[in-house]
């Protein structure tokens, strides 16, 4: 069988497979201590003959295998799991179990690649848009990585010119992740994204902010296809309204794809990052 984490600051998902990727348990776990919720962790696993384990984790984290704190969750605002040794705790446990390791975004990206609204495509941009805003880049059939992982989450945006909100990033206040994610809209309006009605204008200002993501990750990276997921994204009303601000702030700068087969949902919802973990675990035999 095979092994996915999907580990979020909210919530770790756990789940096994067979070799045809048939999902065969799933459990939830809430993030709160490390010892606590690996513990929880083990014991669901405990139940299986594990031969592979794939695991997409918040972070920041250090997935480069030449680093010293290759498998650290680092600075992640959850102090309790801060520097934290999170695949060498794994190890520990399951020490003839090749595991594969690295970001919630980069799993998602990878199901999405293979199974998801990314097939058939070679460069893959995936975006979630939640807690927090994170994105992973397939390129050219691969995860990308550099000497970090990528973190778009943070790059600067304008200011949109009917938005007063400061931002709620704790590190760049009016980041991307500071104007947009899930807290930056509670804060801005007093309610959850769920709450506020799809045809209100806080959605055109939040479609300001992610058409700008869109551009950078254009112009920086060039791919075939740019996929949202995450629980703001699950407003289809934004999608019309990004594609509409993408277009007018990239002005034919560059030749892109149809904007609606271009700016597109995720095709494997909630389930993105799981897949993707299943196929990295798979691919470590």
């Amino acid at each position: 069988m095979y092994a996915a984490i999907e580990a979020g600051g909210t919530k770790f998902v756990c789940a096994v497979s067979d070799d045809k990727f048939n999902i065969q348990a799933r459990t939830h776990i809430p993030t709160t201590t490390p010892s606590e919720t690996l513990d929880a962790v083990f014991a669901f696993f405990d139940q299986y003959t594990i031969e592979a384990m794939g695991v997409g984790s918040f972070g920041p984290i250090d997935a480069n295998p030449a680093s010293p704190q290759y498998g650290y969750i680092t600075t992640t605002p959850k102090l309790a799991w801060a520097n934290y040794d999170f695949l060498g705790a794994l190890k520990a446990h399951y020490a003839q179990v090749p595991i594969a390791f690295t970001t919630d975004v980069n799993v998602a990206a990878y199901g999405e690649f293979k199974k998801g609204a990314g097939q058939g495509k070679q460069n893959v941009a995936y975006y979630t848009v939640g807690t927090g805003i994170g994105m992973g880049y397939i390129h050219h059939g691969q995860i990308y990585m550099g000497s970090q992982n990528p973190e778009a989450g943070h790059i600067l945006v304008r200011r949109h010119e009917a938005d007063t909100f400061a931002g709620a990033c704790p590190y760049h206040g009016d980041c991307l992740e500071g104007m947009a994610a899930g807290p930056a809209i509670q804060q801005r309006w007093g309610k959850k994204g769920k709450d506020i009605a799809p045809n209100d204008a806080a959605w055109a200002i939040e479609a300001y902010y992610l058409a700008q993501a869109c551009m950078t990750t254009t112009l920086f990276l060039s791919p075939d296809v740019i996929i949202f997921g995450g629980g703001v994204s699950k407003q289809s009303q934004l999608f019309p309204l990004i594609r509409s601000q993408f277009t007018k702030l990239l002005a034919d700068y560059v030749s892109v794809p149809a904007a609606d087969d271009y700016i597109v949902p995720v095709g494997l919802g909630d389930d993105a990052g799981i897949t993707g973990a299943l196929l990295l675990a798979a691919e470590q035999l």
